[in-house]
C-alpha cells in the first residue's frame, strides 16, 4: 500500500516548502501500513533527504552517463543525492519507448527503482516488457483535475489494466482527490495511488494525506 506524492514544480513543493511537505508525508506515514513517497525536484533531493531522513523519489532522470551532458539529469547524481527511485514517462515529460527501456536498464544497474507512467492500456502493454518496478495508469486528460478522478471516470479501464498487467504492481493517478477514490482503486487490485495537486496545492496537505490513507483501510 503506497502513495506517491508528486511535488512537480509547484511553489508549494519547492525549496524549504518541499522539506515541509515531505515532513508532512512522513508524519502521516508513521503508525500506518501505507508508505508515502515524496517525489521531489532534482534540486531538492539532497536537502529533503538530509532534513527528513525519509525515502525520496526523483521526478525524472535521463539516459546518460558521466560526461558532457549539460542540463540533463544523471541517474548516478540522484542516487548520490539520496533518491531511491524515479518516475519515468509522465504525461508531462513523455519519452520514446526505446529511451524508457534504456533508462530502466540504467537505473536497475544502479539499484534505483522505477515507476513508469502510462496513459493507456495499449502503451502499458508495451512498457511492461521493460520490467519497471511499478506501472502507473494516468489518463492525461484527467491529470490536475480536482473534480473528476481516474477512479470514477475510468473504472472499466482500471479493471482491464489489473486483468492484463501481470507481474508488475499497478498504481493509478490523475484526479485522485478523496478517500473514496483510493478505496475504489485498491478494491480493483492496485497497490496504491499517485497524487499531486490534491495534496501539494491543498489548504492542509497533512489532513488530505490522512484522508487518503483512510481509503486503504476498507
Amino acid at each position: 500500500m503506497m502513495i506517491f506524492v508528486n511535488f512537480k514544480t509547484y511553489q508549494q513543493g519547492t525549496g524549504g516548502e518541499a522539506v515541509k511537505l515531505a515532513k508532512a508525508c512522513f508524519q502521516v506515514q508513521e503508525g500506518t501500513a501505507v508508505k508515502i513517497f515524496p517525489v521531489v525536484q532534482t534540486a531538492d533531493i539532497f536537502r529533503v533527504v538530509q532534513e527528513t531522513g525519509g525515502i525520496v523519489w526523483a521526478q525524472h532522470v535521463d539516459d546518460i552517463g558521466y560526461g558532457p551532458n549539460t542540463g540533463q539529469i544523471l541517474p548516478e547524481a540522484i542516487k548520490a543525492a539520496g533518491a531511491v527511485g524515479t518516475i519515468l514517462n509522465h504525461s508531462e515529460n513523455k519519452l520514446p519507448l526505446k529511451v524508457v527501456a534504456e533508462t530502466i536498464k540504467h537505473c536497475r544497474k544502479l539499484g534505483l527503482k522505477t515507476l513508469v507512467c502510462s496513459g493507456s492500456l495499449e502503451e502499458a502493454n508495451r512498457l511492461i516488457g521493460f520490467a519497471p518496478d511499478f506501472l502507473a495508469y494516468e489518463p492525461p486528460e484527467l491529470i490536475g483535475s480536482r473534480t473528476v478522478s481516474v477512479a470514477t471516470a475510468k473504472l472499466a479501464v482500471i479493471k482491464e489494466f489489473i486483468k492484463e498487467i501481470k507481474n508488475v504492481p499497478v498504481l493509478v493517478g490523475a484526479g485522485i482527490d478523496s478517500q473514496e477514490d483510493v478505496r475504489l482503486s485498491v478494491r480493483l487490485g492496485t497497490v496504491g495511488v499517485l497524487v499531486s495537486s490534491a495534496v501539494v496545492l491543498g489548504n492542509d496537505p497533512r489532513k488530505k494525506l490522512v484522508e487518503l490513507v483512510e481509503g486503504f483501510k476498507n
